[in-house]
């Protein structure tokens, strides 16, 4: 019988395996939520987190003891106006994907993803989600399918459901 047994963080052996996915936060103040984009981006292969307006950067202690020093192994950059961005991005060939709901978006479980572009994931800030200049540069919305009496959850737990799937999705093509 073969015992199963927890590993140490020495003993785990990484993946340095990244998808062709990069994250965008709008406006996420929250260091400990922004730490925790780190942590999943680092832990599920995310290519890049690109943080933008009034979000939280490193250095910064809370964010630092959130991400456990991912923000150390995770690329990332800062851009205050994420508009500009996307558009740049999308002019290089990126297919933009925003996470919220609205009349038109899809369950992320239904997205069929590009297989030949890198993707981009809109994240929008704690109160207010996507701002409607970024949706509208998206070619998708998709939003988690939920189930209670509440129509969102915490950014940065929304984030790994749909980098999870996303990342599925990717490994599946």
């Amino acid at each position: 019988m073969t015992i199963d047994k927890q590993l140490t963080h020495r003993e785990h052996q990484s993946q340095s395996a990244k998808f062709p996915l990069c994250l965008l936060a709008q406006d996420v103040e929250d260091p400990a939520n922004v730490g925790s984009l780190f942590r999943l981006a680092d832990a599920l292969g995310v290519e890049h987190l690109y943080l933008t307006g009034r979000s939280a950067t490193p250095p910064n202690a809370r964010l630092r003891r959130t991400a456990r020093a991912t923000e150390a192994h995770v690329s990332w950059s800062y851009g205050e106006d994420p508009l500009p961005l996307v558009q740049s991005l999308k002019s290089q060939g990126v297919w933009v994907l925003s996470l919220e709901i609205t009349n038109n978006s899809l369950d992320i479980r239904r997205v069929t993803l590009p297989r030949d572009r890198k993707i981009l994931l809109i994240l929008g800030a704690e109160d207010n989600g996507v701002c409607q200049a970024l949706l509208d540069e998206s070619a998708q919305t998709v939003h988690i399918p939920m189930r209670g009496h509440n129509s969102s959850m915490n950014v940065a737990m929304a984030c790994a459901l749909a980098v999870f799937e996303l990342t599925n999705n990717l490994s599946a093509i």
